[in-house]
């Protein structure tokens, strides 16, 4: 094998193909970037048997060939390289890498032995526009369970695709959020849970800022997310999920109409003298045109007033702060309108208008801080 190609390219494409080589697992051909060539492209693949990513470059190829080279060392040898362009020749499983003057000679695997991607065949199809995924998956996957300690199925966002309307969901057993948008779709109803580690290497490699679309492809335990020039293939998970649909309350006693930085700002002062979000709630009093938040640790006490519409029943509630930030800064809109129904039940965060979103967050116990 033998190609020439552009270090940078080479480079931005291995620091992200990288991401889907195993750190958990000690198997050399898992810890390293597949690298085949042939017929003037050049194809990266990192795989670690739950997700992969796969891109196609343009390089001059001399000798079509397949090599395996450990990921992390390859990744630190071309962000070294001093020139523009970067020679890659194998004489067997000896890999020979030369830019200027600088010359590499390392040891690959045969390329033979890396495992096989899973496929999708059969599956549905959809194309989404880029901008808007992304912003629906930035409003929904912080409410995505982060282990498998509640339900290990609730550590994927959930997606439910009808006519022509797109939900994501996400939940982690102390809160959720609910993302919906009109889309372009007359295929059969899909819904598939995708894990929170493989949501997060697709963001990242999403334009959030771009128009153009990105394919998806869902089959029965896999789905391969298609962004500009890279391939994320993954396993989907399986499992009972919430009907989020009956979870939310029906009941309002409280209506709050409030200006998102406002509240955010207002709960970010008491976070000084929080110790531990578990153990330290806030306490918010909605009542007379006012949000007031305070709490209080051995660090000491805070308490701070923002102007807030209320109407209906004074309700005094607690929260981890945390979440109540994370589901602010999730709302899209100067101003956000909160509904109650007493100091025991979830808080829902919408819109002032529409149901574009919906944050639910349930109440911590308040002690008497007296």
């Amino acid at each position: 094998m033998k190609f020439i190609c552009s270090t940078k390219e080479l480079n931005i494409a291995c620091n992200n193909v990288i991401r889907a080589v195993s750190t958990k697992v000690t198997m050399p051909t898992i810890e390293g970037i597949l690298i085949e060539c042939g017929s003037n492209t050049l194809s990266l693949t990192g795989y670690d048997f739950e997700f992969g990513i796969n891109t196609i470059l343009s390089a001059e190829v001399e000798e079509a060939g397949a090599i395996i080279i450990n990921g992390k060392i390859l990744c630190d040898i071309l962000k070294k390289l001093p020139d523009e362009t970067v020679t890659f020749e194998t004489n067997g499983n000896a890999v020979s890498i030369i830019s200027g003057a600088a010359q590499y000679n390392i040891s690959g695997i045969d390329a033979d032995d890396y495992p096989e991607l899973p496929s999708v065949n059969g599956g549905q199809n959809i194309e989404l526009n880029q901008k808007l995924l992304h912003s629906m998956i930035i409003q929904t996957v912080f409410a995505v369970a982060d282990n498998e300690s509640s339900k290990p199925v609730y550590t994927g966002l959930k997606f439910d695709i009808t006519s022509n309307e797109i939900t994501l969901v996400g939940i982690d057993g102390y809160r959720l959020a609910i993302r919906k948008e009109a889309v372009s779709y007359n295929g059969d109803d899909l819904t598939f849970i995708v894990p929170k580690k493989t949501i997060r290497e697709v963001i990242k490699l999403m334009n959030p800022e771009s128009d153009e679309t990105i394919k998806i492809n869902i089959g029965r335990r896999h789905i391969i997310f298609e962004v500009e020039n890279y391939s994320i293939i993954s396993r989907l998970l399986d499992g009972d999920f919430l009907d989020y649909r009956t979870a939310v309350p029906g009941t309002v006693s409280t209506t709050v109409l409030i200006n998102t930085n406002d509240a955010i700002n207002c709960i970010d002062r008491t976070l000084p003298v929080i110790e531990n979000n578990q153990k330290n709630p806030i306490r918010c009093l909605f009542d007379n045109d006012q949000l007031r938040v305070s709490t209080v640790s051995s660090l000491g006490r805070v308490i701070d007033y923002t102007h807030a519409n209320t109407q209906g029943d004074r309700v005094e509630i607690g929260f981890n702060s945390k979440f109540m930030i994370d589901a602010l800064n999730a709302a899209d809109t100067d101003e956000v309108r909160i509904e109650l129904a007493g100091p025991v039940s979830p808080v829902k965060i919408m819109p002032i208008e529409g149901n574009s979103f919906l944050f639910l967050v349930l109440p911590m116990r308040l002690k008497n801080e007296n």
